[in-house]
């Protein structure tokens, strides 16, 4: 009985060695990631997306390689500008494996060897500049870097996409005179803005000046002129009623001289008529009155014929 229950313990023991060492053979690659197999020692091969098995104690798995684009911020970096000026620039790298093989086996830490390569490489550029162009001359120098890196990295299976050059930080000194000189000049653009916005104001101002004064010029000249135009209609309007005036005056006239010839009065009645015109201017405001010589007569003969029409009603 004690036999039977060793023998199956020991049995248990055995398929569990078994199941780990079949667990341990059985390697699933995901998606982004690579493995560097070798055997014995020797590079067997890579391992990409998938499901493999290895040989239990012969093959094993070198490095696990991660093929996505990676970020490496690395830490600033003291460098000499061409006018002997130090400042500090720290660099971000952006990279991918294209070779887990080359990458594995082709330099030790490849992480350090990219900082210790940019870090180089950002001082062989800056050497060349001055501040000045240091400063603003960004993309020239990341261009520069990536090139260069991307051609150092690459017999390690390391393809460098992108440096961007993060911070600029030149000594203390230096700063705070940039800082002076971007401060005036600063200063002088809000003086000029200033400047320019007080000119435009002024231009408006005038502007609105001549304006008015040319719609004030019109206005008067269009009151003048309608002024005028009244003052015709207004001359118009009375010589046309003196005119209608004298041609009453001169019809009425017509009229009655038309009507007592109609009625068939002779020339005593007519000069009896200019006789009563007289007598009426007489009566008037003039100081002299000159009658005509064949007028005389008839006035003689209508005082006679007064005189005895008086008499007669006395007698009466």
């Amino acid at each position: 009985m004690f036999g039977a229950i060793g023998g199956f313990i020991t049995f248990i023991i055995i398929a569990v060695i078994i199941l780990f060492i079949l667990s341990t053979c059985i390697r699933i690659v995901p998606q982004a990631q690579a493995l560097v197999v070798e055997r014995l020692g020797a590079y067997l091969g890579t391992y990409s997306v998938g499901i493999h098995f290895l040989v239990p104690f012969i093959d094993r798995v070198a490095k696990k390689v991660n093929l996505k684009e990676q970020v490496e911020d690395f830490a600033p970096q003291p460098v000499i500008t061409k006018d002997n000026v130090t400042m500090q620039i720290d660099t971000v790298v952006f990279f991918y494996i294209t070779d887990p093989k080359l990458y594995a086996y082709g330099v030790e830490r490849p992480l350090l060897a990219i900082e210790n390569l940019t870090a180089t490489t950002l001082r062989n550029i800056i050497g060349d500049l001055e501040l000045d162009e240091t400063l603003t001359s960004r993309e020239t120098i990341n261009a520069k870097m990536q090139e260069s890196l991307d051609i150092a990295t690459d017999p390690w299976g390391i393809k460098v996409t992108r440096v961007e050059l993060k911070n600029i930080i030149p000594p203390a000194a230096i700063q705070e005179a940039m800082e002076k000189q971007m401060k005036a000049e600063r200063e002088r653009r809000e003086s000029i803005l200033r400047a320019e916005g007080e000119k435009k104001s002024m231009i408006l101002v005038a502007e609105g000046n001549k304006e008015s004064a040319v719609l004030n010029a019109e206005a008067e000249k269009e009151a003048a002129i309608l002024k005028a135009e009244a003052e015709k209609e207004k001359k118009i309007k009375e010589a046309q009623g003196q005119a209608e005036a004298i041609r009453s005056v001169q019809q009425a006239t017509a009229d009655g001289i038309r009507f007592i010839k109609e009625a068939g009065a002779d020339n005593a009645v007519l000069q009896l008529k200019s006789l009563e015109a007289f007598q009426a201017a007489a009566n008037g405001k003039a100081n002299k009155i000159i009658i005509p010589s064949d007028i005389q007569g008839i006035a003689g003969l209508a005082k006679s014929i007064a005189e005895v029409a008086a008499k007669d009603e006395a007698a009466e």
